[in-house]
């Protein structure tokens, strides 16, 4: 049975791992965080305590172990239609204006960064079927990316248990859109087919992306530190197309880290175009 208590020594290179592979910023106070993140792994990895994996990530320095660490300690905290309000102003505002705005070209891309096991680029593409059907004739680009490959194949094969499809996915579009197997339920071929999923580390080199209309990067900018995020935000900048908007968790800003965005409300949400 594995141990859970960590040495101070084990939480300093845990956390100093984590900043270095993905800007995240553990705070050492949180060790109670990093023991429950870590604990299910040193288990899985055949480890007697946390400790023991710990010390067999720094001698052994394999970068698949060293991976799996990293992204133990990422946040995958998701559901379908998340918040409610930016798909709301998406159906109501922005996704109307696009129809108007790429009608000569009748192509949209859209970018889910740190999309996690799908449910917020699926909710997305739900939206889009159900309320803009002349979509159907358009070239759609649905884009999902995030830095964890076990989570990226999760968001590929569109399978959720029930508590997931329990939040947030209303009943209609559960049984319009999606197939059960025994306990679980997969979201339908048609759909999946319109979601590609890509692994991309906000703070290393981006892969080629095309030119983006519509970006999510909800709840990711408030683990980074201030000057990461502005870099993160100029990335994003230029991968976005013009008349482009951005959407940011409800506790995250453009103010005071990059002023080429301009702050708009709709539908009791909050989104971003470029200046």
């Amino acid at each position: 049975m594995c141990t859970a208590t960590l040495t101070d020594d084990s939480i300093s290179y845990v956390c100093t791992m984590v900043r270095e592979r993905s800007a995240i910023e553990l705070e050492k106070s949180k060790g109670y965080l990093i023991e429950a993140r870590l604990l299910p792994l040193a288990k899985q990895l055949g480890f007697p305590s946390i400790n023991e994996l710990i010390q067999g990530v720094r001698t052994k320095r394999q970068p698949d172990m060293e991976r799996k660490v990293v992204e133990a300690m990422t946040t995958n905290e998701t559901s379908f239609f998340r918040d409610t309000h930016p798909f709301n102003a998406l159906r109501t505002k922005i996704l109307p204006e696009m129809l108007q705005l790429r009608t000569a070209t009748k192509a949209l891309n859209i970018w889910s960064a740190a999309c996690s096991s799908g449910q917020e680029l699926y909710s997305i593409a739900l939206l889009a079927r159900e309320h803009f059907p002349q979509l159907s004739t358009w070239k759609l680009q649905f884009v999902g990316t995030d830095l964890s490959e076990d989570i990226l194949t999760r968001a590929r094969y569109g399978i959720y248990s029930q508590v997931e499809i329990n939040r947030g996915l209303p009943a209609p579009l559960m049984l319009k859109y999606f197939v059960r197997d025994g306990m679980t339920w997969q979201i339908k071929p048609e759909l999946r087919s319109m979601a590609t999923f890509t692994k991309l580390n906000l703070i290393e080199s981006w892969p080629p992306l095309p030119q983006m209309d519509i970006v999510f990067l909800r709840n990711v900018l408030i683990y980074f530190s201030p000057e990461t995020k502005r870099d993160i935000l100029r990335k994003v900048r230029q991968v976005m197309s013009p008349h482009s908007v951005l959407f940011l968790g409800a506790a995250e800003t453009t103010m005071g880290l990059d002023s080429a965005f301009e702050r708009i409300e709709a539908e009791r949400s909050v989104f971003y175009r470029l200046k």
